[in-house]
């Protein structure tokens, strides 16, 4: 990875070791144990801290599969705040407006360090504004298997929200009343935390879809509910009706046709959003007319591929989480609908699907003309998400397209320099906006293509003269010198630094 910009790493906090160290330090699945051992049960969350030791300093790791619906999360920091632990590390797959509860655990220094992929909500704004004590370190949705499986990222205690449990400790993600679908960000804490409890609301004698191995397991806890399954939907899930998003959507697939990738077995990702799903149906419109049929689409899956693979246009869905309930339900029926793991969806040192992907459609907060992406603080440098699996699919599609308004809330997209780095250029072949499409020069294959077609071709220098000549010229942005967290890479290198809000 290179080193593309002149941030640092802040002072005192040790790096992950990277790529390098990656291979030869992968640990040992020494938590494997004989089926005929099973698993104990638990009577309460206070019984699991009790049983389990879980005590100041440990790491607790969680799934986010239930999303902005979770109700482990929050039992769990219930009993932490209950039992005053301090410098408590959590490692939640991702953090939603419903953690809520953590922002006064992270004031009175209950928990000091997180580990995540994305973070929204008041919990993002009490880390921008210095209240932790130790760093947020964001991973992507492939680097935080890396670091788990390596050792990197070393977990003491899995909690994992499971819809369904059988009596071999087995865990389904589709039976159950809060069934959310594929349990993919799950595997790597089931498989390398010290210890693992599978809490959930539904017991069964014998799961049919399970995807969590009751081999690992150590502990079951049953409760009356594990969330609330309506709160999994991501984005709008619906294509936009919005004429400028519209003309993006359009435009992309376009460019698409004009650089060979609307072709015959073509495989694709594509957000949840509105102009993503636009780009999907148009995508689907010109598979249907030239009688094309798609390999598969993966990633976070919505009704509209299930669709797709329903109609045949697809081959496969290689699912690492459901979007909403559409996909949950046509993961529990259909063969051909792959539930994955995080590390086989975006794992680098893995035989991940990320690579394998002719074309990703991503969006972003801001874009520099070094084609930087940041999807992870907004424009006043407030954390409001994360990479996900945003730099996972960038780096290993052939094409990465962002698709985004030119001017957003009357603020340029694009910037001399993003305030975060979440993506790096490198990875990021074009931007697509309403008033034209920017290639990244290094990409002269795909500037070759398109030379001669009617595509509103533009340099991204002249998409932030066309922005500034709409907005003006936006007011410097000026952070404190505090560091927050940092920003890393899929391979385990630290790539940026965030700051405290001022």
């Amino acid at each position: 990875m290179k080193n593309f910009l002149d941030r640092f790493v802040p002072e005192g906090f040790k790096p992950f070791e990277g790529s390098g160290a990656y291979k030869n330090k992968k640990r040992k699945l020494i938590k494997e144990k004989a089926t005929s051992q099973g698993f104990k049960t638990l009577k309460s969350v206070a019984d699991m801290f009790d049983k389990l030791g879980i005590s100041d300093g440990m790491t607790l790791s969680f799934h986010h599969h239930l999303r902005n619906g979770d109700f482990v999360l929050n039992m769990v920091a219930e009993e932490i705040k209950r039992r005053n632990l301090k410098n408590i590390k959590l490692a939640p797959s991702s953090i939603f407006p419903n953690n809520k509860i953590l922002v006064e655990l992270i004031e009175k220094g209950n928990v000091t360090d997180i580990y995540t992929d994305y973070v929204n909500g008041p919990v993002a704004e009490a880390i921008s504004r210095g209240k932790l004590k130790g760093m947020c370190v964001m991973h992507t949705h492939g680097g935080r298997p890396m670091a788990i499986e390596s050792g990197d990222l070393h977990i003491d205690v899995a909690i994992l929200a499971v819809p369904a449990v059988d009596k071999c400790g087995n865990g389904s993600g589709v039976e159950g009343s809060g069934a959310c679908g594929s349990l993919g960000y799950a595997e790597s804490d089931l498989k390398y935390a010290d210890k693992v409890v599978f809490v959930t609301d539904t017991l069964i004698d014998k799961a049919e879809n399970a995807q969590l191995d009751g081999k690992y397991v150590d502990y079951v806890l049953k409760v009356d509910a594990i969330g609330d399954p309506n709160g999994i939907v991501s984005g709008t899930t619906k294509i936009t009706k919005d004429p400028v998003g519209l003309k993006i959507a359009r435009n992309t697939v376009k460019l698409l046709e004009e650089i060979g990738l609307i072709k015959d077995g073509l495989s694709m990702q594509t957000g949840a959003g509105g102009t993503s799903l636009a780009v999907a149906h148009y995508v689907r419109s010109r598979m249907i007319e030239k009688g094309i049929k798609g390999s598969f689409a993966s990633g976070g899956i919505t009704g509209y591929f299930t669709d797709m693979l329903d109609e045949g246009l697809l081959n496969e869905l290689y699912d690492v989480q459901c979007f909403d309930l559409k996909a949950v339900q046509s993961i529990s029926r259909n063969k051909n609908h792959h539930a994955i793991s995080g590390s086989r969806y975006a794992n680098a040192f893995d035989d991940n699907i990320v690579d394998k992907l002719d074309f990703v459609i991503l969006g972003a907060t801001e874009i520099d003309l070094n084609f930087n992406v940041n999807v992870t603080t907004d424009s006043h440098g407030m954390l409001m998400g994360g990479s996900g699996g945003h730099s996972d699919t960038a780096h290993g599609a052939k094409v990465t397209v962002i698709t985004t308004n030119l001017v957003k809330s009357r603020l340029p997209i694009i910037k001399e320099k993003v305030t975060t780095v979440t993506t790096p250029g490198e990875d990021v072949d074009v931007v697509v906006t309403e008033r034209g499409i920017a290639i990244n020069p290094r990409r002269t294959d795909l500037l070759e293509k398109v030379k001669n077609s009617r595509l509103p071709i533009v340099t991204i220098e002249e998409l932030l003269e066309t922005a500034h000549s709409i907005t003006g010229l936006p007011d410097k942005l000026v952070l404190s010198d505090k560091p927050v967290g940092v920003v890393v890479y899929r391979d385990g290198t630290v790539i940026d630094t965030i700051y405290k809000v001022k």
